[in-house]
């Protein structure tokens, strides 16, 4: 293992892949957040559920932006990679359960915006917070 940042991250060279990976879609995902409230951010947040949907949007764009930077640069990236790993996990709990179940969980209700409902369409509409969750998993257990 060999370092591959200035910050001494220790790791496989290859590692800078799935930093770009996890780090560049929390960090774009996290700023639209903060952008595009009215889409992306609150608005979004109240619809799906969430109890204070303006701070909880805001709270996870902030996170997103701020662990997805430490992922990238390779700054703290084990705490960083916990918070992103528990963001993916909440996504796929109040997003992806909802249509697996094909009816809504607790405070969060099943999406009228998505095309199947059932196993199939959990797998379809799981892939970029599964791919998330991995992610973010490795960068949590590979790195020394």
């Amino acid at each position: 293992m060999g370092t591959n940042t200035k910050l001494g991250t220790q790791g496989p060279a290859s590692l800078i892949l799935i930093r770009l990976l996890v780090g560049g879609v929390f960090i774009t995902e996290g700023l639209q957040k903060l952008l595009f409230p009215g889409i992306l951010g609150a608005s979004r947040f109240a619809e799906l559920g969430f109890p204070v949907p303006r701070t909880t949007a805001t709270a996870v764009g902030v996170i997103e932006v701020v662990a997805g930077g430490a992922v990238l640069v390779g700054l703290a990236t084990r705490l960083a990679a916990v918070f992103l790993l528990l963001i993916a996990l909440g996504a796929i709990i109040t997003t992806k359960i909802p249509i697996l179940l094909g009816h809504g969980i607790w405070v969060f209700p099943v999406q009228d915006n998505v095309s199947r409902y059932g196993v199939w369409g959990f797998f379809h509409e799981w892939r970029g917070d599964i791919a998330m969750l991995l992610g973010s998993l490795y960068l949590l257990i590979a790195i020394d």
